[in-house]
């Protein structure tokens, strides 16, 4: 009888300690978020190289009773510290602001600033496309969020993932989840938000517009630009100059012919390991009980009205410079100023080709769309010099 008591009671445990006894309504609804980002992903491609370890992170922690992200612990019993979950170590490079940085060090090895370089006033276009970032910024504050939130949130606008999660982890890491989910939503809906905006505030005439081949960049053009927009960055604007400065080293990778190799782990082996740890890292930090909230609806929605916001701005300031160059610059160019790159200069490439097959904006396009990843890091270092 003792023995039958004994495998009752070890059974009554196994049970209780199971995740389904500890299921509840917002893990399911966690789960079920989870598996809808993972289809997106996977069948619509939607971003998967961001999406799918970012989804697959928020469906691990949302298990009940895995610990996958459990903090070290000190047993009450044996008086030892435990150690904490795999993603809580992992984790700690998010927390500390280091696997933003390192992913801009790919981002740059990647990059040609060639035809930023070739056309300046492109930079003109990627500060346009910033305006996203202050007016969520503006509505987050009227929607009772605190400002350092308020700064976090309105990064979104930017379309920038990394540099959004950044901010957050600085100024709001309780609001990290539900901000780097909206990022990285609304980049991978690039193909389908911004089109209906750029034919809204542009005229059939004007997507037609084909324009003047971009001039050649010299190599010593190409090595001193990001020497020296590092030294100005970093001089009037400290705070950015992590981010900017990151970005300008793997650019120069890529541009000294002597480090190409150092350009190619940065910009395949280091960019795929970082994205697979921050992915899972954020992921992790969407907990039921963090995300299921009021807040994560604002953040999408002031998400959403921002980048719509930001490439509306981008566009009227192209018209602005299609009727200032005489009607020699195609006002769609202006909605690649956002930091989706090279998604948005696409975007822009297909639009004006929708109008006219032989028109090709593409380089054209990436001026601006370079010149929006520096505007959002300078746009972010301004919110962390004033709540930093």
């Amino acid at each position: 009888m003792n023995i039958l008591n004994v495998f009752v009671d070890a059974v009554k445990e196994f049970c209780m300690s199971s995740g389904i006894a500890q299921m509840d309504w917002k893990y399911a609804a966690m789960i079920i978020i989870a598996c809808v980002l993972l289809y997106l992903a996977i069948a619509k491609g939607f971003e998967p190289l961001l999406l799918v370890p970012i989804a697959f992170g928020m469906l691990l922690v949302n298990l009940p009773g895995v610990g996958i992200t459990a903090h070290d612990a000190m047993n009450e019993v044996t008086g030892k510290l435990e150690p904490g979950g795999l993603l809580y170590y992992i984790g700690m490079g998010k927390e500390l602001g280091i696997f933003p940085p390192l992913i801009f060090i790919g981002v740059g090895a990647m990059t040609d600033f060639g035809p930023l370089i070739a056309n300046p006033k492109s930079l003109l276009l990627g500060a346009a496309a910033q305006l996203g970032i202050f007016v969520a910024f503006l509505g987050a504050l009227l929607l009772g969020f605190t400002g350092p939130e308020a700064a976090s949130i309105g990064i979104i606008g930017g379309a920038d993932g990394p540099t959004s999660i950044f901010v957050a982890t600085k100024l709001a890491p309780h609001l990290l989840g539900a901000i780097a989910v909206s990022a990285y939503s609304y980049m991978a809906l690039v193909p389908l938000i911004q089109p209906p905006i750029m034919r809204l505030f542009t005229t059939k005439e004007q997507r037609m517009i084909k324009m003047e081949q971009l001039r050649p960049v010299s190599k010593i053009e190409k090595i001193v630009f990001p020497i020296v927009v590092t030294i100005v960055v970093s001089l009037i604007l400290p705070s950015a100059g992590t981010l900017v400065g990151m970005l300008m080293f793997g650019n120069l990778l890529k541009e000294v012919a002597s480090t190409n190799r150092l350009a190619d782990v940065a910009s395949n082996a280091m960019m795929s390991i970082i994205t697979i740890l921050l992915g899972l890292s954020v992921g992790a930090s969407t907990s039921a009980e963090k995300f299921l909230n009021m807040n994560t609806l604002g953040i999408l929605c002031l998400g959403l009205f921002a980048f719509i916001v930001g490439t509306t701005g981008g566009v009227l300031f192209g018209k602005i410079m299609y009727y200032a160059s005489g009607k020699k610059i195609n006002p769609l160019i202006g909605a690649a100023g956002v930091s989706a790159v090279p998604m948005a200069a696409r975007v822009v490439q297909k639009t004006g080709q929708e109008e006219c097959p032989t028109n090709f904006l593409l380089m054209h396009a990436m001026g601006p769309n370079v010149a929006g990843v520096i505007g959002s890091a300078i746009a972010a270092g301004v919110l962390l010099s004033i709540y930093g």
